[in-house]
């Protein structure tokens, strides 16, 4: 008996990659189509649609509805971020990991949120005040909000034993993400639970995830001092 071994979009991905690094395709050539794509590697069309999302989000090829895909014939490099476990990012620094619910409850979304969902409706919501520790010390405080339209199942998962980062990243993909980078100065609250000065300079990365129209997840991730952010493109 033979088991036959289903390529993740991300396998699909690098198949397309390197055959454009390799020349079999160059600047300005069309690649064949999804279907035929999905034919010959024995995976399904939209597993080829999300990986050509990335290329495309990456500037490698450009597509086109009606004009099929091309390569761009002078590529547009991108750095790439994905969405990062913290718990993994924690133990591949050598840190020993640690989680604590702060504080999770069942609203509608504040305008602010609703205005960075692109809602004109109000929509439930799952609020979660959680901090990531490394070896003990505040690592990462998450205010994060999440649509129960969209993913209603979070409503039974317990967010004590496993991060709502984790449990996102795990089992609701996404195929927009925005990102925002800035720094704060630490109120008092923050300072306490990050065990640092008030006023203290914070960089913070707020994400905010969709698939297609339906609003996911948006996060205020707001690190500690001395915090690195790596990107690879």
């Amino acid at each position: 008996m033979t088991t036959t071994i289903r390529l993740s979009w991300r396998d699909v991905r690098d198949e397309i990659h390197e055959a454009i690094l390799s020349g079999r395709y160059g600047p300005g050539d069309r690649l064949p189509r999804d279907a035929d794509i999905a034919q010959d590697l024995n995976c399904a069309r939209s597993t080829v649609q999300r990986a050509m999302q990335d290329l495309s989000d990456s500037g490698l090829v450009e597509r086109r509805r009606k004009g099929g895909t091309r390569v761009r014939s002078e590529p547009v490099t991108r750095a790439t971020l994905d969405i990062p476990i913290t718990r993994r990012e924690v133990e591949q620094k050598g840190g020993r990991y640690g989680h604590q619910l702060i504080r999770r409850s069942t609203t509608d979304a504040p305008r602010s949120v609703m205005a960075t969902f692109e809602l004109t409706e109000p929509h439930p919501m799952l609020r979660v005040e959680a901090l990531h520790l490394s070896d003990g010390r505040p690592y990462i405080l998450e205010d994060r909000w999440i649509s129960l339209e969209t993913v209603p199942e979070v409503s039974g998962v317990d967010l004590t034993t496993q991060s709502a980062n984790e449990w996102l990243v795990l089992n609701r993909p996404y195929n927009r993400c925005d990102l925002r980078f800035y720094a704060i100065s630490a109120n008092s609250r923050v300072a306490d639970l990050l065990q640092i000065e008030t006023g203290a300079a914070l960089f913070v990365v707020e994400r905010t995830t969709w698939i297609d129209k339906a609003p996911i997840t948006t996060v205020q991730a707001i690190t500690t001092p001395g915090y690195q952010l790596l990107t690879r493109s």
